[in-house]
């Protein structure tokens, strides 16, 4: 067995916290009843500008497929997304997000902007901006075990 990485533990041991806290600190400011998945699947959607079926939407997500149905019967429920059948195969869904949709995002993304900015600020854009592409290519490297 090969001694553990102390650097390579270190590593993860932080990513995972600050994910967590990333995570509660931006759950605190979203609009009532908006959980981070919701808003991530809205923006999701609202940056793409097109439909995607639920299994594209929890392989974006890194999710299962039950837990990605979970999210967009809530979405639709709230009337956040518009789900209908695939014309061609009745098997198949498309999801696109709905007008207010679209509005429970920006409102979202208008409450968190001032978290996040913050953030940057307190680390300085210079730090940040060094940083990005090693966080970018941890992500793609962690994408090729997909």
């Amino acid at each position: 067995m090969k001694p553990v990485d102390d650097l390579s533990v270190a590593l993860f041991a932080e990513l995972f916290m600050a994910e967590q806290l990333a995570r509660a600190r931006l759950s605190k400011v979203l609009p009532r009843g908006m959980e981070l998945s919701h808003f991530s699947v809205l923006n999701h959607l609202a940056r793409l500008q097109e439909e995607r079926t639920p299994a594209q939407l929890a392989k974006a997500f890194h999710v299962t497929r039950g837990a990605m149905s979970n999210t967009l019967s809530k979405l639709e429920w709230a009337g956040h997304v518009h789900i209908r059948p695939d014309w061609d195969d009745a098997r198949r869904k498309f999801v696109a997000i709905s007008p207010a949709g679209r509005s429970a995002r920006d409102a979202a993304l208008q409450s968190i902007a001032p978290v996040i900015a913050d953030l940057v600020k307190t680390l300085g854009m210079a730090r940040v901006r060094a940083v990005l592409p090693v966080l970018r290519e941890l992500r793609s490297e962690l994408e090729k075990d997909e």
